[in-house]
């Protein structure tokens, strides 16, 4: 019993801390109990001003956000369109090899409406890549001046490649001079390989290639073969009648750092290339 009430003992100094101890033990709780820790005052002290502030802020950075995930698409030719480029706007595999069969028949696209023919794509996804299709500005004329030629009785069709200056010379406004120009024209580049190649004659207007083509085509395509891009020697390259033997070697440097030429749109970022000949030289050139 004495053992026990021993630890009930303090002496003056003892009783004195456990007195101070009880006093911050109560200060301490009446802290606690009258003041208010919450963060709503703060909140509450942000006026309108800075709130919409802090808005504008979050919704700038969401839309920058939103800009760098979309998919840039900038103006291009359909008919150069790559697999890749065809998948991420959104065209199925079946879709992109209806279009590569087409353009294998040496057939072009010259519309948004032959796009769709062609493709089969649907409405919506037209309406939004057709804004970017770029076609060469004689294909834009040449659509204008089809909305408004009518052809009214059958036009015979001649191989171009067997025709004589005098058969030229039958279409309006082709007179000696320019047949005589197609004939020898014709006879350097070894036959025409398509009557795009008719763009390259000096003096022959638009409106006289329309109409030589009425009367005109490139018969027996067969009978030309292609050269391989990523195999091809130099003196081989310089055979194509666009190409110099300069721009040759550097087709050359360029299929040997990057090892093989994936497409004919790769050929533009060689600086010398002629990007406005690419549908000519195309008509030579294979990428296997």
């Amino acid at each position: 019993m004495k053992s026990i009430k021993s630890h009930f003992v303090f002496n003056r100094s003892q009783q004195n801390g456990i007195f101070l101890l009880v006093i911050i033990i109560i200060v301490l709780q009446s802290i606690y109990y009258f003041l208010d820790f919450s963060t709503e005052d703060s909140a509450e002290s942000l006026n309108p001003e800075e709130l919409e502030s802090f808005q504008a802020q979050i919704d700038s950075i969401k839309l920058a956000r939103a800009e760098a995930d979309s998919v840039k698409i900038y103006p291009f030719n359909p008919n150069y369109i790559t697999d890749f480029k065809a998948y991420t706007l959104g065209m199925s595999v079946e879709e992109i090899d209806r279009l590569h069969k087409f353009r294998d028949s040496d057939n072009w696209i010259n519309s948004a409406k032959d796009f769709q023919k062609v493709t089969g794509v649907s409405d919506s996804l037209l309406a939004s890549i057709s804004p970017y299709f770029k076609f060469p500005d004689w294909v834009i004329e040449a659509e204008k001046k089809k909305s408004i030629v009518k052809v009214k009785t059958p036009i015979s069709v001649s191989d171009l490649n067997k025709a004589e200056a005098e058969d030229l010379q039958k279409v309006d406004g082709i007179g000696e001079v320019l047949s005589n120009r197609i004939v020898n024209y014709r006879t350097k580049i070894g036959g025409f390989r398509s009557v795009l190649q008719l763009k390259d004659i000096y003096g022959l207007s638009f409106e006289v290639r329309e109409k030589l083509q009425r009367h005109f085509r490139v018969i027996g395509k067969e009978n030309f073969s292609l050269i391989n891009i990523n195999q091809a020697r130099l003196l081989e390259l310089v055979e194509v009648p666009y190409i110099k033997y300069e721009l040759a070697r550097e087709i050359i440097d360029y299929r040997q750092l990057h090892e093989k030429i994936e497409s004919f749109e790769e050929l533009s970022k060689i600086e010398s290339f002629p990007s406005d000949k690419i549908d000519r030289i195309q008509l030579y050139l294979s990428l296997n």
